[in-house]
């Protein structure tokens, strides 16, 4: 995968909710499924399958075998299910399973309705990218590396009512941290699939085209991916500022310069501004103690600030 460093701040784009405090105040990040991400391509390459129907049969085949085995032993493992005889079920039950689905292939491929030269080698083609990309059950958080584009604002921080974190990488967490590259091509080699366990080139290369590559009209993101399991996890990075959209309310700013008023790491708060005459954005520093000064507020002290008022007025026009 990517080699390169990662710039010194990552950012996170999002709207004001439920997520949003927990990925601020409980530190947390979530791991997204790509096939929720909004663009369809997005994680699915297309396989060219550049070997002959043989090779590509023991490669399906071989993928095919490790998923089963891998999904029965997990399964066996939560039911406590261990021993020589287990272990020796599962092996022959993901072996079979692999070899009835060739046979299932092969007798399909004699389908006269198939408009393809070659039905086979479609079928095989199919199976294979899906094989392969259910291999890839990884779940991603992507991130920007500016805080000033408005595209990103729009998109991803609520039309600017939203915020964006910013987050610097300790050592240790670059190597979960890749670069996405824009344009090119979809395709995987099958010739690659199949040298991939055993070749670290192979591999990368297969790893970036699943993973790492997007059409070159998303580039406006510079997007930085990090990959791990799918779910809520707590956050290997560290939460260095928030920054408030130009439409964000004062009660949202408020809410989370409270709720992060106590970290042990302190967090800098900014917010988003124009520069005059232009379409370029601006990060400020935000003025907390005037914040804290007029939040919270109770619409009724107002009104009993009059009465008191009221009350003396009545009093100094009593007689003694």
């Amino acid at each position: 995968m990517a080699a390169e460093m990662p710039p010194k701040l990552l950012f996170k784009y999002r709207a004001f909710s439920p997520r949003l405090l927990d990925m601020l105040v409980a530190d947390e990040l979530f791991f997204s499924d790509p096939g929720d991400f909004n663009d369809p391509l997005d994680c699915r390459p297309s396989l060219d399958a550049n070997l002959p129907n043989g090779e590509l049969e023991l490669v399906l085949s071989r993928l095919r075998e490790q998923r089963v085995l891998a999904e029965m032993q997990a399964a066996a493992k939560s039911l406590r299910y261990r021993g020589p005889k287990t272990i020796d079920h599962i092996a022959r039950h993901s072996q079979k399973d692999a070899s009835r689905l060739l046979e299932d292939i092969r007798y399909h491929a004699t389908d006269p309705s198939y408009e393809v030269d070659d039905p086979l080698h479609w079928l095989l083609r199919q199976y294979l990218e899906e094989e392969l990309l259910r291999r890839y059950d990884r779940g991603i958080v992507s991130f920007g590396s500016r805080a000033t584009c408005p595209l990103m604002w729009s998109h991803y921080g609520d039309q600017h009512n939203g915020v964006c974190a910013a987050y610097s990488v300790p050592a240790g967490a670059e190597a979960d941290l890749h670069k996405i590259r824009y344009g090119g091509s979809r395709k995987v080699l099958a010739s690659d699939v199949a040298m991939m366990e055993n070749d670290a080139d192979a591999r990368r290369r297969v790893d970036n085209a699943v993973l790492l590559r997007k059409a070159t009209s998303w580039g406006y993101e510079r997007e930085w991916r990090l990959i791990g399991k799918r779910g809520v996890h707590d956050s290997p990075l560290e939460l260095e500022e928030v920054i408030f959209g130009i439409r964000c309310t004062t009660t949202v700013k408020f809410t989370i310069v409270q709720a992060l008023a106590n970290r042990a790491r302190p967090v800098r708060f900014f917010e988003m501004r124009e520069l005059f005459g232009t379409f370029r954005l601006k990060k400020y520093v935000l003025d907390t103690d005037e914040l804290v000064a007029s939040l919270p507020r109770r619409s009724r002290s107002i009104n009993e600030m009059f009465e008191e008022l009221d009350e003396r007025a009545e009093i100094m026009k009593s007689p003694l």
